[in-house]
C-alpha cells in the first residue's frame, strides 16, 4: 500500500467517515433475463426475491435478505416472490400472500423460516398455520378467510407466470429490476450477492434518471 493510500485510509479511520465505495467487477456474475419483464414502477429499481420456506438455502439466504432490506438505497423497492416448484410448495406460498395481505409480514416471514428449520416443524397444513397466525394476532376467522381467497389463488397463478417468464430454476433467486437474476451460484458467493445486486441497481437507476 503506498504511503497516500495509507494515509488516506487513517485519516478516513480517524475521521470515522467512510471511504468511497470500490466499484465492483459483475462480469459474469449474473444472468440477463430475455425478454425483460416489466416492474411495478418504471421510475424505480425493483428487487424481486424468489424463495420459499421449505427451502433450507432460502432459510441461510434470508439474513442477506434482511441486511439488503436494511441498507437499501432509496431507489430500490425490495419484493419477495414465493416459488411454487411442486405442489407441496403451494402451501407455503399461500402463508406468505395470507401474511401480505393481512399486513402481517414483519411478524410472520422471518418466524415462520424459524419455525420450520430451527424448530423443525413442518408448517405444511392449514391447520399448523392457522395456529401459526393466532399465535401473532390473526384471528382464526381472518386467517380462514384469507387463506382461501380468491385473492390469494390470484397471486399464486401470477407468481407461477412471472417465474416462468423470469427463468427461475432454483431458489434463493434474486431479480433485479426485471432484467437480471442473481444467485449463490452466479455471483459465487451469498456476500457477492448483495453487492452484485447494488451494482445492478444502481446501474438501472443511472439509466431510469438518464431517461428523464
Amino acid at each position: 500500500m503506498s504511503k497516500t493510500l495509507m494515509g488516506i485510509v487513517l485519516l478516513g479511520s480517524l475521521l470515522g467517515t467512510a471511504l468511497p465505495a470500490v466499484a465492483v467487477d459483475i462480469t459474469g456474475k449474473y444472468e440477463t433475463i430475455t425478454p425483460a419483464q416489466p416492474t411495478a414502477d418504471k421510475n424505480r429499481v425493483e428487487v424481486v426475491e424468489i424463495f420459499s420456506y421449505a427451502c433450507p438455502h432460502c432459510f441461510s439466504f434470508l439474513p442477506v435478505m434482511e441486511r439488503l432490506e436494511k441498507d437499501k438505497a432509496d431507489y430500490v423497492d425490495i419484493k419477495h416472490m414465493p416459488a411454487i416448484f411442486r405442489k407441496s410448495w403451494e402451501v407455503y406460498a399461500k402463508a406468505f400472500y395470507t401474511a401480505e395481505l393481512l399486513g402481517v409480514l414483519d411478524k410472520t416471514h422471518h418466524d415462520l423460516f424459524v419455525e420450520i428449520h430451527n424448530k423443525g416443524k413442518p408448517m405444511n397444513t392449514p391447520e399448523a398455520l392457522r395456529n401459526f397466525f393466532t399465535e401473532r394476532g390473526v384471528s382464526a376467522e381472518q386467517f380462514d378467510k384469507t387463506f382461501d381467497s380468491f385473492a390469494v389463488d390470484t397471486k399464486l397463478r401470477q407468481s407461477k407466470v412471472m417465474q416462468g417468464r423470469y427463468g427461475i430454476s432454483g431458489t434463493p433467486t434474486v431479480v433485479v429490476n426485471g432484467k437480471y437474476r442473481v444467485s449463490g451460484s452466479t455471483a459465487g458467493s451469498y456476500d457477492n450477492v448483495i453487492a452484485v445486486i447494488n451494482a445492478l441497481a444502481e446501474q438501472e437507476h443511472k439509466a431510469i434518471m438518464a431517461a428523464k
